[in-house]
């Protein structure tokens, strides 16, 4: 057990503390633009500019590029600056899209050709689109791009689940206090695992607790109901933003973001008819296609429009040599939810394009570490009513059967094709856990032992500690679970993971973190290793 707080020893004060935003007031109402480091050229006008309140962020950060966002406040053209210190001195300019009503007034605007393993600095500066020289202050964000040598190392932290279940933003607990406890640890990036919104959990104004006293929630129209429109999937996101905490973070921390069943709604499935009082649009597919609109809006994607046409939210990110990051969307493939028992599944949980692609790929990285981000987890049996299964395992502890048998596939190929370093990444079950999968305890053995390790909620409900199955042979070496369900973000049981790849040894160590600054449990894996 490790109840420290470590420091990156091979870089203790990379990144100094951003002026601009990231010195942004800690109000947890409606965003205010910040001031940058430094101004924008002197010629350009201030009045009756566009702002881009909403923060900047940066997304799949690679040795050589990456994607910057923001939102404006009214129609805008996106200029983009970036230099390898915060004066600013000789910058590089990148000009973005004209952002209006038809994208919500975000934009995205990938920046490429960056030096590896070096601190990018950028500013988004928003001009009036009829008149240039009419510009709103420059909002200030940095990333460092992944190195091409091993000895720069690796960190990065993961977690999910976001104002689920009603609890929302708080201003007597000072909002998501936890982004500000992930970004003093220094990440190079933040594996978003899925739930980044609840568009099925309303946020009302106030809360009862249990012990009496009351939880207040920052509210907005958008919160008020189920999304079902555009417009309304849209707010959802927005209203994470009103955290001054996360836009900090963002600004900060580079992402890798996915997406799990809360976008859309609980457990949701291709197809699916919705029997619910509180939707009138019953079609699953036509909220799911809103849904992925605007999460491709919100979030720097590069595999989503308008870079990707096709739309996958599944795709790897490269790091370096130490690490690629493989994105699982174990939601939009997948076959309806069941009991899981059939004895052939070729659609699985994956798609079969997705599961070719996701072999394809592990075969060809050479990375130390293949990270598969899994928007839902292995072996815990998570269940949709009373005999449906939600994600893969079923709780029948023989051979696989139903979507075990396409994860059966992928483990054989692991194995067979000599591919190591595979580690498993998830969050959704509201609470944390570490899992050995050993061939040796396991009903399917054609695979080398791997490791799986569970995170979140980030600020959401609390659930107990689900039924493991045992087909794949998990042993559970730690577990952290609140007693009783949706036990609200005032009583404890928030939770993220951070992983640091040393430069030196090439070791992945795994740290189980609770907010607060608690380290609940660590493991170091060798390089080499499954």
């Amino acid at each position: 057990m490790d109840h420290g707080d470590p420091t990156r020893a091979h870089a203790p004060d990379r990144r100094a503390l951003l002026r601009g935003t990231l010195a942004a007031s800690a109000a947890l109402s409606m965003p205010v633009l910040a001031s940058g480091a430094s101004a924008a050229p002197a010629h350009l006008l201030r009045r009756s500019a566009p702002a881009a309140k909403w923060g900047v962020q940066a997304g799949d950060v690679t040795s050589s590029s990456g994607l910057v966002w923001t939102r404006a406040d009214r129609p805008a053209r996106m200029l983009v600056e970036t230099a390898p210190t915060e004066a600013f001195r000789d910058p590089r300019r990148w000009d973005g899209p004209l952002v209006g009503p038809e994208t919500d007034f975000t934009g995205r605007v990938a920046v490429h050709g960056l030096p590896p393993g070096e601190q990018i600095h950028y500013r988004v500066t928003l001009l009036d689109p009829d008149d240039g020289r009419r510009a709103g202050e420059p909002v200030h964000g940095t990333f460092r791009t992944a190195p091409l040598q091993q000895r720069a190392g690796v960190r990065f932290v993961w977690s999910g689940d976001l104002a689920g279940q009603g609890w929302g933003i708080n201003p007597d607990r000072g909002g998501y206090r936890i982004f500000e406890e992930m970004r003093r640890l220094d990440p190079d990036f933040y594996l978003n695992s899925g739930d980044t919104i609840y568009a099925d959990s309303p946020i009302e104004a106030s809360v009862p607790l249990p012990d009496g006293s009351t939880w207040r929630n920052v509210t907005t129209e958008e919160k008020s109901k189920v999304a079902e429109t555009l417009a309304e999937f849209r707010g959802n996101f927005r209203y994470n933003l009103l955290d001054a905490h996360l836009r900090r973070f963002n600004a900060q921390v580079p992402t890798v973001a996915q997406w799990d069943d809360h976008e859309v709604l609980n457990n949701w499935y291709p197809g699916e008819v919705l029997d619910d009082d509180r939707y009138t649009e019953k079609d699953v597919d036509t909220l799911a296609a809103r849904s992925l609109r605007a999460f491709s809006e919100y979030l720097p994607v590069t595999t989503l429009p308008p870079r990707d046409e096709d739309g996958r939210v599944y795709r790897v990110v490269h790091h370096g040599p130490l690490l690629d990051v493989f994105v699982l969307d174990m939601r939009s493939y997948r076959n309806a939810n069941s009991p899981g028992r059939q004895p052939e599944d070729r659609q699985g949980i994956l798609g079969a394009a997705q599961l070719k692609w996701l072999k394809r790929e592990l075969s060809r990285s050479r990375a130390t570490w293949k990270v598969i981000a899994s928007d839902m987890p292995i072996s815990l049996v998570v269940p949709d009513g009373d005999t449906d299964v939600e994600a893969v395992a079923q709780g029948d502890p023989g051979a696989p059967l139903g979507r075990e048998l396409q994860l059966a596939e992928l483990l054989r190929h692991i194995k067979h094709d000599g591919i190591t370093g595979t580690v498993w990444f998830t969050t959704d079950v509201h609470h944390t856990a570490a899992h050995r999968y050993d061939p040796d305890r396991a009903a399917f053995g054609d695979f080398t032992p791997f490791w799986e390790f569970v995170s979140g909620p980030l600020n959401a409900g609390g659930f107990p500690a689900l039924e493991l199955d045992a087909t794949f042979g998990p042993d559970q070496r730690f577990l952290k679970a609140p007693q009783k369900a949706n036990t609200p973000p005032s009583e404890g049981g928030q939770y993220f993971g951070q992983v640091d790849i040393d430069g030196t040894t090439g070791e992945m160590t795994v740290r189980l973190r609770e907010q607060g600054g608690a380290v609940l449990f660590t493991q170091t894996l060798s390089p080499g290793s499954a």
